[in-house]
């Protein structure tokens, strides 16, 4: 089983690296972006003796005590079997 997280600043959150993605993008010749913000992905290779209900509670409490920071980022948990 594998546990897919996904992390990303909260909107009102500045992004300078984003910024930094964005006017390199730019310079490369690429037009009509709005805006770039960056996260992180997570890929958790889960024991499969743990059914599908206890891999998802254990993806997100990883996601929300040590993978993500609550007060700048949201994250996304998909646990696929």
């Amino acid at each position: 089983m594998k546990a897919k997280v996904y992390v990303t600043l909260k909107a009102g959150v500045l992004d300078p690296q984003g910024k930094a993605i964005q006017h390199s993008v730019e310079l490369l010749g690429y037009g009509g972006i709005a805006d770039i913000r960056q996260g992180k992905y997570f890929e958790i290779a889960l024991d499969d003796s743990i059914d599908q209900e206890h891999a998802r509670a254990a993806a997100e409490r990883m996601a929300r005590e040590v993978l993500a920071n609550p007060i700048i980022e949201d994250y996304r948990v998909e646990v696929e079997a």
